[in-house]
């Protein structure tokens, strides 16, 4: 961590003379390959949605264990079809986020939600959150291409540092978060109470002069040259983060 000594004789944080906070972020469509995020919208995507979340994962066979996908984000917060309009209705006019549908390029339908939460411009902070994919995006480069063009857009308007918190028990969002660059940061113990129960929040980081060499790994895995005719990769995105971790490690 870099610092300064003020006239007083203190070390005190570097200076940033040239930053500037960035804008929010809008109502733009963020394009890829495999997916676009589309600002999410219940009377155009509820019913995709509806549909996507409805289809079983392949190691659950009934829809009391498919809510177990949203376990960790409280429990699923609709019963029926028009449960789900009216709660995506109220997450996209939510005032401190902004909710996008991850929507399949090859079947221009819905299958996720992602969200930027805690937006802060005045500390060029923001957080990727709000995680609702479906069986659908499973085994595909769908899920990691959605929220690697989240990464990308929220360092292009200029954040500085990028958050991803999750139940410090789930172990799938936690690997997710190490596979796309993130850094952990530590435990916030007692952090939250979800649905009646005590949450422990892992965090983790990623910061503007870390961003260019993981964008560079998330570039040489998205390349078609690393997918055979299957779609299978020749190399994972975990062990190209991985050895920049490594590298990036203090002696």
């Amino acid at each position: 961590m870099t610092h300064e000594i003020n006239d007083y004789g203190q070390p005190v944080g570097s200076g940033l003379p040239h930053w500037q906070p960035p804008s929010e972020p809008g109502a733009e469509c963020l394009a890829g390959r495999f997916c676009r995020l589309e600002p999410l919208d219940a009377a155009r995507h509820a019913e995709a949605l509806w549909q996507a979340w409805q289809v079983p994962a392949p190691e659950i066979d009934n829809d009391t264990e498919a809510c177990a996908r949203w376990t960790y984000l409280g429990g699923r917060p609709f019963d029926d079809a028009i449960g789900c309009r009216d709660w995506l209705a109220r997450m996209s006019a939510a005032p401190d986020m902004r909710c996008y549908a991850v929507v399949d390029a090859t079947e221009g339908q819905a299958v996720g939600m992602a969200a930027y939460l805690n937006i802060v411009p005045g500390d060029g902070c923001i957080e990727i959150g709000h995680l609702s994919f479906s069986p659908r995006m499973a085994r595909t480069p769908i899920s990691s291409e959605a929220l690697m063009l989240m990464m990308a857009n929220a360092f292009d308007k200029g954040y500085r540092r990028l958050e991803w918190k999750c139940d410090a028990l789930n172990a799938p969002s936690r690997r997710a978060a190490e596979r796309l660059g993130f850094r952990f940061e530590g435990i916030f113990r007692q952090h939250r109470v979800v649905a009646g129960r005590n949450r422990d929040t892992a965090w983790f980081s990623l910061l503007d002069g870390e961003w260019p060499a993981i964008r560079e790994c998330h570039r040489r895995w998205l390349a078609p040259e690393n997918f055979d005719a299957t779609g299978r990769q020749h190399r994972s995105l975990t062990s190209m983060t991985a050895a920049l971790r490594h590298d990036l490690s203090p002696a």
